[in-house]
């Protein structure tokens, strides 16, 4: 690889993590090229870009950045991860994605410009969606709202069943 290529290489790899809302960098050993096949097709539905890196190469793209607290994952065989829409997608796929596989781990990685370790990756898989998320929001202001509903109503329930216990005195009297 020359000098150029290097050059283009990083500041490709330094855009895309600039640009990423989520990232995850992985350590690929032991996969074959059919495991990383079928990892890249679940993450393309997921509209992230897995990529494997040079780490010398990464290590100059995130120097003198935000993310030059990527440098300390940037050992042994690694691929990268990129969401540039959710910032969870790549945790979420990876993580869901790794399950089951010995050899494939998850290293770290970046979630909104912050450095993040695998617990919190892990972490961040296990979180309900957005929408989920919205919903239970939701549900939770509704809530008082419902409650004094039901309690205003209460008052003209009892009246509603004492006029129809009257009503059944009086048929029943007939």
């Amino acid at each position: 690889m020359g000098r150029e290529e290097k050059a283009t290489s990083i500041a490709e790899l330094r855009e895309k993590l600039g640009d990423a809302r989520g990232a995850v960098l992985t350590d690929y050993r032991g996969l074959s090229v059919a495991d990383i096949t079928e990892l890249r097709t679940l993450l393309r539905k997921s509209a992230v870009e897995y990529k494997v890196v040079k780490n010398t190469l990464a290590k100059l793209a995130v120097k003198d950045t935000g993310l030059s607290g990527l440098a300390a994952y940037l050992e042994g065989p690694t691929a990268i991860a990129v969401s540039r829409t959710d910032p969870v997608a790549a945790s979420k796929a990876v993580t869901a994605w790794a399950k089951g596989r010995q050899t494939f781990s998850i290293k770290g990685g970046v979630v909104e410009g912050r450095i993040v370790g695998p617990a919190e990756i892990a972490s961040l898989a296990d979180l309900p969606s957005r929408e989920v998320l919205l919903a239970r929001m939701a549900g939770v202001f509704q809530a008082p709202l419902q409650g004094l509903l039901q309690v205003l109503a209460a008052p003209l329930q009892g009246l509603v069943g004492v006029l129809d216990e009257v009503r059944k005195q009086k048929e029943g009297a007939a």
